[in-house]
């Protein structure tokens, strides 16, 4: 059906199903007096379907304009945009999904059709869920200690087993400090995505004057709670000298 939606977008017509069980389905223009028809029947075990009559030709009037299309749901959009999330390096916003719509296909959608039909393109590259993600954790963390062998890391999650802080400081940010300059500049910024939440950083400056990345943070707000949190872990990697100053906003 996702491909019959597809071609009904780019030849400008619409259709409606008339008959529908699970060995077969029959799909009809959606004009009561054109003779366009599809039948099709699914295969004896197999996923796959035949179709077994097309009426290809359309005699409906010329001037028969619906006023939305019907096949443009979420779950065909995210079929028709998903080859433009492969690159993660580019930042694909649901705005870029209506445009793309609308250049390729001439069909108008709404922000929310646009934002869920990015999601159902990333279930569908297999890329993985942010719920997902927040289950690999775990063992991301266990590799990172394997790999940068003194590093330092907490997770801290809720009673409920939900991801609440997790600290990243690496070895070679612990070990760089002691020849960087003794301030630290500490900074946050509200993350983006389906469950937001606050980035924290500490970086300073190294003997050339670049910025040097100590540790980070992620968390769920930006309260005292945890930038309490966040400053002992520093305290707790980085230690204490009276000439340290710590520049924040």
């Amino acid at each position: 059906m996702t491909c019959l939606s597809i071609t009904s977008m780019r030849e400008r017509f619409q259709y409606k199903v008339f008959k529908s069980k699970p060995s077969f389905v029959v799909v009809r223009c959606v004009h009561t007096s054109c003779s366009w028809r599809v039948r099709a029947k699914k295969l004896v075990e197999s996923e796959y379907w035949m179709v077994t009559k097309y009426e290809k030709k359309h005699t409906c009037p010329t001037d028969f304009k619906p006023v939305r299309c019907r096949q443009a749901t979420s779950w065909v959009v995210g079929e028709c945009v998903k080859r433009r999330l492969i690159n993660p390096g580019k930042v694909y916003r649901p705005r870029d999904v209506m445009d793309d719509m609308k250049r390729k296909f001439g069909v108008d959608i709404s922000y929310s059709v646009a934002w869920r039909g990015r999601e159902c393109a990333y279930d569908n590259l297999c890329l993985g869920t942010p719920k997902q993600s927040y289950k690999l954790l775990p063992g991301y963390l266990h590799m990172l200690m394997d790999t940068n062998p003194g590093s330092v890391v907490n997770l801290e999650v809720s009673d409920g087993n939900k991801f609440q802080y997790l600290f990243i400081a690496f070895a070679a940010s612990i070990h760089g400090f002691s020849y960087c300059r003794p301030v630290i500049s500490i900074d946050a910024t509200h993350l983006k995505g389906k469950y937001i939440g606050v980035l924290f950083t500490a970086v300073c400056h190294d003997a050339n004057q670049q910025i040097f990345p100590l540790a980070f943070r992620v968390g769920d707000s930006e309260n005292d709670a945890a930038w309490t949190w966040f400053l002992g872990r520093v305290k707790s990697v980085f230690g204490v000298n009276p000439a340290l100053v710590i520049v924040l906003d």
